[in-house]
């Protein structure tokens, strides 16, 4: 689906003012005839999580790679900490830590190993690497197996240890890319808990998943990207309010529904309501608002027994806006 909307930028939609880890600017990207990032916009300020979400072949691994400097933008900038960005930006290089999908780890080492070997790559002195070692151990709760080697850790654990090596340097900015693929439900949650965690210690992060309940959890703002351009930006309750997404109230009721689906059919705030058996729906655009008065005027015509209430998520407006859904 090709979508030739303008992308979401609403005023609303600009983060609390916080110092940028990351500021790109018209990013472009082009391999032979084919556009893989085509003017792409964005920021990430102190202390936020940012994610990048879109299909598969939208372009999120192209701005990851130049993000991280691995690739350079055929045109556009990118300011890490008020860096440059390009391959041979040092400094800029410096302020990043890349995870990326692929566990790069040494499995006949330790996992302190392994961390102090990294630290020693980015010329950390002993005793402060040590100290650093068990800071990030204790970040992504591996303490207690940080003695054992790494070819006897759980997929989970690998991908684990893998956050704490692109932690070692203290970076101001994280870049994630799919950190929970193929790992164990108990793995992704204690991966969720730590990216949590370092959003309140002021690291920028950028996250990208193919989960979308990963997004609404960890992120304070979201991009929708899709084939090369951004589509849609803001706080997952900012995008589906602008897209003028409908939530649902449903109402158990004991007594006449027919009458009670004809007095709510009345209420201007409903945009449509059905009933079947003993429950009615009754479509608003916000339900918080709107919940006393339809509770009161089902009361007057029937018995309200439960009442629930369904918010349009992410993946209602990823599938809208791109066609596709998130993990297509």
């Amino acid at each position: 689906m090709n979508v030739e909307t303008s992308p979401l930028h609403a005023a609303e939609n600009a983060p609390p003012t916080r110092p940028d880890v990351l500021r790109c600017t018209d990013l472009h990207r082009s391999f032979g005839p084919v556009k893989a990032v085509d003017g792409f916009s964005f920021r990430i300020g102190s202390g936020e999580t940012y994610g990048l979400l879109g299909p598969n072949g939208a372009g999120k691994t192209t701005i990851i790679s130049m993000v991280a400097g691995v690739l350079e933008a055929d045109s556009g900038s990118m300011l890490v900490e008020g860096i440059e960005m390009n391959p041979g930006a040092l400094a800029a290089k410096a302020a990043i830590g890349y995870v990326p999908q692929d566990v790069a780890l040494y499995p006949d080492l330790t996992g302190r190993e392994n961390l102090l070997f990294f630290a020693s790559l980015y010329r950390i002195g002993r005793r402060d690497a040590r100290a650093r070692v068990e800071e990030v151990l204790d970040i992504v709760g591996l303490t207690d197996r940080a003695g054992d080697r790494v070819q006897k850790y759980s997929g989970g654990m690998k991908r684990r240890l893998n956050i704490a090596v692109g932690l070692i340097h203290r970076p101001r900015l994280l870049v994630l890319d799919e950190p929970t693929a193929g790992v164990d439900p108990q793995s992704r949650n204690a991966i969720l808990a730590s990216v949590e965690r370092l959003s309140t210690e002021g690291m920028g992060v950028l996250y990208t998943t193919h989960y979308m309940e990963e997004a609404e959890r960890l992120c304070d703002r979201v991009a929708i990207m899709d084939l090369g351009r951004l589509v849609a930006e803001g706080t997952p309750r900012q995008l589906t309010a602008q897209l003028g997404e409908s939530e649902h109230i449903r109402l158990t009721i004991e007594g006449d529904l027919t009458r009670v689906v004809e007095a709510l059919r009345e209420l201007p705030l409903a945009s449509r309501v059905t009933g079947a058996g003993d429950e009615v729906d009754v479509l608003v655009q916000d339900a918080e608002s709107a919940l006393p008065q339809v509770i009161e005027v089902a009361a007057v015509h029937g018995t309200v027994r439960s009442v629930t209430v369904e918010e349009p998520d992410l993946e209602t407006v990823f599938l809208r806006l791109t066609g596709k859904k998130l993990r297509d």
